[in-house]
């Protein structure tokens, strides 16, 4: 049984939070870190077989990344416009069929507070709000959903702040595996 953790950073080195929850997924057993950003600078350069292979050998999926201006990196974007376009639409039987009830948990980190994600707050929406569209791509492709693993306040955590949030995103993983 296999996690894949697809890891999509655009600054990969800059972040500290990001950093810190990608070491702790890698260090798990049975799971496969893949930094996106650093194996696609150029997000024309997908390499389709490769992901969808990627894909077809996971028992469980993790998609990890922060929001920037209310959105996911454009790298997740692109991925999902090649590789789920070609297993859901053009490959449907021979590929998205196989990955269906696969759960997808989705990590996101954001440098706000929970606060300011709320119709009271400065960003007017809720993280969950503003994941929807991945939660609706999971939907239509049969993954199976899971409650998403939230950051706040992502860049301001200290070293201990850090650690305690990888302890915890690892034992979210693992638990995903149980």
């Amino acid at each position: 049984m296999t996690t894949l953790v697809l890891y999509f950073h655009a600054e990969h080195e800059r972040s500290k939070t990001n950093r810190a929850m990608a070491g702790a997924a890698g260090a798990l057993e049975g799971v496969t870190l893949v930094n996106m950003g650093a194996l696609y600078p150029d997000v024309r350069a997908i390499d389709v077989d490769a992901e969808v292979q990627r894909l077809l050998s996971a028992d469980r999926l993790v998609l990890q990344f922060p929001i920037h201006w209310y959105l996911p990196p454009p790298l997740l974007s692109a991925w999902q416009n090649v590789v789920l376009t070609r297993m859901f639409y053009i490959k449907a039987e021979d590929e998205g069929a196989r990955i269906k009830d696969v759960p997808l948990l989705v990590a996101a980190t954001a440098g706000n507070t929970p606060e300011a994600y709320s119709p009271e707050g400065v960003n007017l929406f809720a993280l969950t709000d503003l994941l929807k569209p991945l939660h609706a791509s999971a939907h239509r492709c049969g993954l199976a959903w899971q409650d998403p693993f939230l950051v706040y306040r992502a860049n301001r955590l200290d070293e201990e702040g850090r650690v305690e949030v990888a302890a915890a995103y690892a034992a979210r993983i693992a638990a995903l595996a149980e």
